[in-house]
């Protein structure tokens, strides 16, 4: 059981342990800031003080003690946040404090000896957010992506789930099917009641319009892209300057160059970020007929997966072999004659020549593959679920029996418990606090 879940006795009854935690950086620092939550917040902190709370929600200057000797820990602003109106919808208090080791050790060292608190475990005080229905738990996961984020694709996807656009649109798909849902019970406990009408038009015309603005939710794009970055392949025959290009675009000697061909048997990722969007470069064995060196041949097979998986592929070899959809590449142009007219580009990344080009050509096609400003991204999670939830308004859309509609009813309203967390299994919830840092 995740530490969050324990229980602890609280003045002789069962409660939920009072937690604390450094929630900004590592000291030293200008300001430290504690957090505190759970019932025994409000005693903690006129155990601190020797004085009652003070007033909800206002910064309040107090100094700090010892209260097992009545030593002076610090002055600092003190937040009074009572639940259920505070981040974690329990009580809360926030200390902060100078931001010196010295002080900040004094101060956790003194919480610690206080009867009923004990020190947070990573994500606790937002899993403390989502298991008191303060947030759901696609609103949790775009906290932790916003904690990660690198480029600012990610952080603007993470601020708008953060800020609740998908659990809104599910609030509302949720409130559509048990209206529903309702319709149908009627039917079906009082249809020898003269006041009930039986299903109409209208039940299939918005059962159907639910449907479609789901799927178009579902057609989004998933946010691996974002998170991970879109994969670039790199691909071609042997000694093509695949190599050469990945240093190239990722400005380190990332892979080998040599002149010998089939120097790179294997794949080669590097991460980078270009223009705001992050990019995973892979470079791949050469591609040709590797005869009978069976570490090549693998090397090769593992080429042609990277290729399959790729969203786009750069192809430096003869555009007539070029996999479906990659951009023709003239590689080599300081020392090579192409014809411009069969290559969608031609660049030499010994030179730069060519190179801004590319790199303008990558945006742009990135940009087709990531969500449109204003459009969220979604979590392999989130569209599998969304995927069920489709599933079942498709059977209820084409059922003619009302208990199997009823049914089909009832597996979305599942489908939908299992978007917002309220079905979720206790490992896939440590997975995911299990992300964030102590503090958060």
């Amino acid at each position: 059981m995740h530490q969050a879940a324990s229980e602890a006795t609280i003045a002789g009854t069962s409660a939920p342990a009072t937690i604390f935690a450094l929630s900004s950086g590592a000291p030293p620092a200008g300001i430290a800031v504690i957090r505190i939550s759970g019932p025994a917040a409000g005693a903690a902190v006129e155990r601190l003080t020797a004085r009652a709370c003070p007033t909800p929600r206002r910064a309040t200057l107090r100094n700090l003690i010892d209260p097992d000797n009545g030593a002076s820990l610090d002055r600092a602003l003190l937040l009074w946040l009572p639940g259920p109106g505070s981040a974690t919808g329990e009580d809360m208090a926030e200390l902060h404090l100078h931001g010196g080791r010295a002080v900040t050790a004094a101060v956790l060292a003194v919480l610690a000896r206080l009867p009923g608190l004990r020190p947070a475990g990573a994500g606790e005080f937002t899993r403390r957010a989502f298991e008191t229905g303060r947030i759901d738990l696609n609103e949790a996961e775009a906290l932790a992506d916003l904690l990660a984020a690198e480029t600012d694709s990610q952080r603007r996807n993470a601020l708008l789930l953060s800020s609740g656009a998908l659990s809104r649109a599910i609030a509302g798909w949720q409130d559509r099917i048990l209206m529903l849902s309702a319709k149908l019970e009627a039917l079906l406990d009082f249809s020898d009641e003269d006041d009930v009408a039986p299903l109409d038009r209208a039940f299939a015309v918005d059962l159907a319009a639910l449907a479609e603005e789901i799927d178009r939710w579902r057609g989004r794009p998933p946010v691996e892209r974002l998170r991970d970055g879109i994969r670039v392949v790199l691909a071609g025959p042997p000694n093509a300057g695949k190599s050469t290009l990945l240093n190239a675009l990722v400005g380190r000697e990332a892979a080998i160059v040599t002149p010998i061909a089939g120097t790179t048997r294997d794949l080669i990722e590097a991460p980078v970020s270009i223009g705001g969007t992050a990019f995973v470069i892979t470079d791949t064995a050469g591609v040709h007929d590797a005869g009978s060196d069976v570490v090549e041949a693998i090397g090769i097979d593992r080429a042609g997966e990277a290729i399959a998986a790729a969203d786009l592929i750069l192809w430096l070899g003869d555009p007539a072999a070029a996999p479906g959809g990659a951009i023709r590449i003239g590689a080599q142009a300081d020392r090579r004659e192409h014809d411009p007219a069969r290559f969608d580009l031609l660049l030499s990344a010994q030179t730069g020549e060519g190179m801004e080009a590319l790199v303008g050509l990558l945006i742009s096609r990135a940009a087709a593959l990531l969500p449109v400003e204003g459009e969220a991204a979604l979590s392999a999670r989130q569209r599998e679920a969304l995927d069920r939830l489709s599933e079942a308004l498709d059977l209820a859309r084409v059922e003619r029996d009302t208990l199997l509609i009823a049914e089909a009813l009832r597996l979305a309203r599942a489908a939908i418990d299992a978007l917002t967390g309220r079905a979720g299994t206790e490992a896939m919830l440590d997975g995911l606090f299990g992300r964030f840092c102590i503090g958060k």
